[in-house]
């Protein structure tokens, strides 16, 4: 009989990691299913497990800026539908006002229900009137799962919910790929799910999705591809719901929903730990489009929390640089939770100890219809340098996720490219690294020339981009790709005019350059964002920016000289 009102030291550490075990194989599922390059290949999805009210208990290592948002999604969810959540259904989200980021990041959410009174409610290792262990064992099958109608007349609403999110190489929108550089308003960047019914009832909604996916201004234009990865998706998810079962299965309902709590109560004290040694700090981030970042970041030692207030940002953008409230609050969670030593899962339990103030119509948290498909892959970036900024840990990295899309009615295909990370007090910057907000992979060369007319004609380090001083900032690189077909071309990027700031007398970090090279000998410049049609032989140019150095090179010297 063991207790669920206070955690175990041991089983704590168990049960953390078979939370992080199931989104991980949620995760392999996902991989193993989809069709996608985007997906399949360069692994731009994420995968987590919830509780009952929606907050996250555990994630793979996925993608940062997925998994510190996906919970306003879930919570959408469930504010939005209610006691209409049904066993054997599936949602689908992607409203960057109701919990999302931008449109092709889409949420894959299904809830997780318990069949009738089989499952128990006793503590792990009690079985109640002589419970028949082999009886539970039959009852338990894959029929119930998430894809099958189940009875819950024990526990009507779900207990548990599992997610992934996955970005679609299109969803829509003015241009290939889905990531337009110059859209106004969101309408103008694709489709829009919002808690949309993906399964009813065991049932896949083909034809309502096709319909949704075609009946816009500018639909998608690869439905079938967006249907393969959907039902990836809800493959994945359903691995999750199987886990989660066998979990309670083994160690009984109330033990699991306590050590959720316990998970987050651990995260939490970790993050409060980390608090009580930092101390207050402001910074004003510039970007290229002349926008600023505000935030000053106050510390209240007396019970290890933290004010990070972003009053005196930049209004709401008439570009897609804005960010949705739930990015920039994955923002603040990313930062807070790599303060941390300790080996904990990215879980709401680490926002417990933070008050997050972002002014309603500023461009970290506009409102509909705003743009914000950069908000996501490239305004995060920035919100996560200037909190490093104003705390004083780190030079600024490349500060930009070189978003680099392509296509035609044929082809999609969507990139982002590494760049150098910052240095920091003890540290020097990584060359070529994703950083970050960012954790996806480049597509390999032969199955990016197997699948899509271009060849990748080089990819190297961009030597000496990266900021001098005593601990100096990685490099970025130079990458090239040739055009086999005629396409159109969109960069999305960041810091081409303001270069990633260095700290404590640290030099920055080389700005980025975007170019195209024609096939006659020309040259064309871009600027940090920009479309452009891509004839047979033409070339282009990607040179992402270094990061910022930490220290000034005198310490640097004299530490050598020591």
């Amino acid at each position: 009989m063991y207790t669920t009102t206070q955690a175990d030291p041991v089983r704590l550490e168990i049960f953390k990691n078979l939370y992080q075990f199931i989104a991980e194989q949620m995760g392999i599922v996902l991989q193993n299913t989809a069709t996608s390059v985007n997906i399949k290949e360069r692994l731009d999805f994420s995968c987590a497990i919830f509780d009952a009210s929606g907050l996250l208990v555990a994630n793979a290592p996925h993608i940062p800026v997925h998994l510190g948002s996906m919970s306003e999604s879930v919570r959408s969810l469930i504010n939005d539908k209610g006691s209409t959540i049904k066993p054997g259904n599936v949602y689908l989200s992607n409203n960057p006002y109701n919990g999302g980021t931008h449109l092709p990041d889409v949420t894959a959410i299904t809830p997780v229900f318990l069949g009738s009174g089989e499952w128990g409610v006793g503590s792990e290792g009690d079985q109640g009137d002589g419970g028949d262990k082999e009886a539970e064992k039959k009852s338990f099958s894959p029929l119930h799962s998430s894809s099958f109608p189940i009875p819950h007349s024990l526990f009507p609403t779900p207990l548990f919910y599992v997610a992934s999110r996955g970005h679609q190489a299109d969803i829509g929108g003015i241009t290939p790929g889905s990531m337009p550089p110059h859209s106004t308003t969101v309408e103008e960047e694709g489709i829009l799910f919002d808690n949309f019914l993906l399964v009813e009832e065991g049932n896949f909604q083909e034809t309502a999705v096709r319909y949704h996916l075609s009946n816009h201004t500018y639909p998608a234009r690869n439905p079938d591809q967006n249907l393969a990865d959907f039902k990836a998706q809800i493959a994945a998810n359903e691995r999750g719901v199987q886990e989660l079962r066998k979990m309670v299965l083994q160690y009984k309902l109330d033990t699991v929903q306590a050590y959720m709590k316990f998970v987050q109560a651990n995260a939490e004290e970790s993050v409060r730990k980390a608090i009580a040694v930092l101390k207050d700090g402001s910074f004003i981030y510039k970007m290229d489009n002349g926008a600023q970042i505000q935030v000053k970041v106050t510390i209240h030692p007396q019970n290890r929390s933290a004010t990070i207030d972003f009053t005196g940002t930049s209004g709401q953008l008439n570009s897609n640089f804005n960010a949705p409230k739930a990015v920039t609050q994955a923002a603040v969670l990313y930062v807070f939770r790599t303060l941390v030593d300790d080996n904990i899962p990215l879980n709401a339990g680490c926002l417990n100890p933070l008050e997050i103030i972002i002014p309603v119509g500023c461009m970290l948290n506009p409102t509909y219809p705003a743009a914000v498909v950069a908000g996501n892959v490239e305004t995060s970036q920035t919100i996560v340098d200037a909190l490093y900024g104003a705390l004083g840990v780190m030079a600024a990295s490349q500060g930009t996720m070189n978003n680099f899309t392509f296509g035609n009615e044929r082809y999609q295909y969507y990139e982002t490219i590494c760049g150098g990370s910052g240095a920091g007090i003890d540290f020097n910057g990584t060359d070529g690294v994703h950083s970050h907000m960012t954790n996806s992979r480049l597509t390999d060369p032969e199955v990016l020339e197997t699948r899509y007319p271009v060849l990748l004609e080089s990819f190297s380090l961009r030597v000496d981009s990266g900021g001098k001083g005593q601990y100096s900032g990685g490099n970025g690189v130079v990458r090239r790709i040739r055009f086999l077909e005629p396409m159109t071309a969109n960069i999305l990027s960041g810091h081409r005019l303001v270069p990633p700031f260095g700290l404590n007398g640290g030099e920055v970090g080389k700005v980025g350059r975007n170019w195209i090279q024609r096939q006659n000998g020309s040259e064309e410049s871009l600027d940090s964002t920009g479309t452009v049609e891509m004839n047979v032989g033409d070339v282009f140019v990607i040179e992402t920016p270094g990061g910022g150095g930490f220290g000034s090179r005198r310490d640097a010297e004299a530490q050598r000289v020591i």
